[in-house]
């Protein structure tokens, strides 16, 4: 189940891609199939060892197209082991809003992705969150849980404020939102609840089976209760001085 839009977020292959708290690796898994060179980075070990088991059963199953990479590492989003501009693409999918610096992992994004790099950032969405939140407190009050709830304003003034340019928007999951809301009204951990086993065979026969009611009925429902909120960006160039221009002329000049 993708979040990020890969229609609105091209990928083209040998690009390559970090996608930072892979988590399962879905996402990662998926540039891979396209032909990336992909890191995947989470700081839970577990995980990442089973994403590295998977690309290992992707490639010797040739899922994955001729030059195609794939490396899963742990690693700390607030401080990556990267070089600056390492990066073509870089994907954080519900990820934000489980760390207190928000701002120095999007700091940290933006060094390492190359000027005119492409970022896709995913995170619950306002509506169907504070549903959630108002419903359980166990939804978030646990460790490494939510600690905030994004408006898609605030989330998009803190993406222009780190020097990226947002270039669309979108929300998805909307099937999804009723069944969190199910969950956190019979008990977070509570699977046995006979709404929540119902819905959850739902949600999984619409994602084995896809069929187009469903397809339909989550595109008319998105804009309502998607359960996701997901903005694309671009790092822009930084402007080229003109010949017996300096810096500090430059400086100068964007001051007045």
């Amino acid at each position: 189940m993708l979040t990020v839009d890969f229609s609105r977020f091209p990928l083209a292959p040998g690009d390559r891609v970090l996608d930072l708290g892979c988590g399962a690796g879905r996402h990662a898994f998926e540039c891979y199939r396209r032909g990336a060179q992909v890191v995947a980075l989470d700081q839970n070990g577990d995980e990442i060892r089973e994403v590295a088991k998977w690309f290992a059963a992707m490639k010797e199953a040739g899922e994955a197209p001729a030059g195609a990479t794939a490396t899963a590492m742990e690693g700390d989003a607030l401080a990556l082991p990267f070089p600056d501009e390492s990066f073509d693409v870089v994907i954080i999918s519900e990820v934000m809003e489980h760390i207190p610096d928000d701002k120095g992992v999007l700091a940290e994004m933006v060094r390492v992705l190359k000027p005119g790099g492409r970022i896709a950032i995913t995170v619950p969405r306002y509506g169907p969150e504070k549903v959630c939140w108002a419903l359980s407190d166990a939804y978030h009050e646990v460790e490494g849980g939510h600690i905030r709830i994004y408006k898609a304003d605030e989330l998009l003034a803190k993406i222009r404020q780190a020097g990226l340019r947002p270039y669309g928007t979108h929300h998805a999951h909307a099937l999804h939102s009723p069944y969190w809301w199910l969950k956190c009204a019979f008990g977070v951990d509570n699977d046995k609840a006979l709404p929540v086993r119902a819905y959850h065979k739902l949600l999984v026969w619409d994602i084995m089976k896809k069929p187009l009611a469903t397809r339909v009925a989550e595109q008319a429902l998105n804009p309502l209760i998607g359960k996701s909120f997901v903005a694309y960006a671009t790092k822009p160039h930084l402007p080229r001085l003109s010949a017996g221009s300096t810096t500090s002329g430059a400086s100068e000049a964007d001051a007045t």
